[in-house]
């Protein structure tokens, strides 16, 4: 089938496997232009499709020649549909990294649920003994909870107050003010629920009680900060009550792994066009414009260059990470270098309607949102028939 992108608000609803393909190929070619890193060999990530998580998989993969274990839950091609484009990632990734000799093995579906964990558990088991380093980069809207059987939902709220502020239509161009209502209790509780750090720890718990965890290993889960002006729907909304609580999580589990000398932390990451990032109110808006100044002063990172970062300068093996006062990593420092921050607070008040595509990066904006689904990569020819209906056996 021909396959051209079909958007309905912050998701494009086809993916082009042979341009996630390309795109997988392009994070590949960057991490093996920066040469090998002494780092873990036998990786678990938790959410490795898309963005973060994937940028995580080829990094250890390519970078460290590890063995990894990608947990995903992403929708299969059918019936002339095609798959989503983690689906296509995870396929191009492992044709990759089978032609380098790398041990792969995926698992597509419920990483919040005990069945997966189990699965999981029983791969490693069976194949590779114990994990090092364990990366949860997990995004969803839901969860089932495995003990109660509850449905929770995340929402974007702020807490305590509605909220105005500006924000961008990236469908129509427009720049308005949009009003969000203050979120109930049992909606934060529910997004905490979702995205905070229960899972996580259950993850390393049932992981640690089965054995496959090794001495000295690692887990890090991601995690954004931002300026002021995303901060009521953001580090102070319902998100940021998440962020909290997975903070929070974090110290715990670093005390379990500090027992067989391992250790647990949070990565601050940058602002990056992803699936999740494009569904939050403002924050569109706030990476246009700092992609124009990061752009501009030659220090802009998309997700690939964030997490071959992090793995040089953190994670590789005798490297000492350096932590903030609360006991995270920055990996955002160039984000937030003040004068980036206060280029981006000048454009703030005067951008509009009509000064968008000149005071912002919108049209970087978005071609890094098509790219997320295989369009508008340098090769491919988008006019020609292709192959949907592709399977991770492949």
């Amino acid at each position: 089938m021909i396959i051209k992108p079909k958007i309905r608000g912050f998701v494009c609803i086809t993916s082009h496997p042979e341009g996630c393909a390309a795109h997988v190929q392009e994070q590949i070619d960057h991490v093996k232009s920066k040469g090998l890193i002494d780092g873990a060999k036998k990786v678990l990530i938790i959410g490795a499709s898309q963005g973060y998580g994937l940028a995580t998989r080829i990094t250890a993969a390519f970078g460290s020649k590890a063995s990894t274990i990608g947990v995903f839950f992403e929708r299969e091609p059918n019936n002339g549909r095609t798959a989503t484009s983690g689906f296509y990632n995870t396929i191009a990734f492992n044709k990759k990294a089978k032609e380098e000799g790398l041990y792969t093995a995926n698992f597509n579906g419920d990483a919040f649920s005990d069945e997966i964990k189990q699965a999981v558990i029983a791969k490693i088991k069976e194949d590779l003994g114990q994990v090092d380093l364990i990366i949860y980069s997990l995004g969803s809207p839901r969860r089932v909870h495995p003990d109660t059987g509850a449905v929770h939902k995340s929402v974007i709220k702020p807490i305590g107050q509605s909220f105005t502020g500006k924000t961008v239509d990236t469908d129509k161009d427009i720049i308005s003010e949009i009003t969000i209502e203050a979120a109930s209790d049992e909606e934060i509780a529910d997004t905490v629920a979702v995205m905070g750090g229960e899972d996580w720890e259950r993850w390393i718990k049932t992981l640690d009680d089965a054995g496959v965890i090794a001495d000295g290993a690692t887990s890090v889960a991601y995690d954004y900060i931002g300026p002021e002006v995303t901060w009521p729907i953001y580090t102070n909304g319902t998100i940021g009550s998440a962020k909290q609580d997975l903070r929070t999580t974090a110290k715990r589990i670093d005390a379990l792994l500090k027992v067989t000398r391992g250790s647990a932390f949070i990565s601050v990451n940058k602002a990056l066009v992803t699936q999740s990032s494009s569904a939050i109110p403002v924050v569109p808006l706030y990476i246009s414009i700092l992609y124009k100044v990061m752009k501009e002063n030659g220090t802009h990172e998309g997700c690939i260059e964030q997490i071959d970062r992090l793995f040089r300068t953190q994670l590789a093996n005798g490297v000492a990470q350096d932590f903030d006062d609360d006991g995270r990593v920055r990996i955002d420092n160039l984000e937030m270098k003040p004068e980036v921050q206060a280029a981006v607070a000048a454009i703030w008040p005067d951008i509009s309607t009509e000064t968008l595509y000149e005071k912002s990066d919108m049209a970087g904006y978005k071609k890094e949102f098509l790219r997320l689904f295989g369009f508008g990569m340098k090769g491919v020819d988008y006019e020609a028939d292709v192959n949907e209906a592709l399977s991770l056996e492949e």
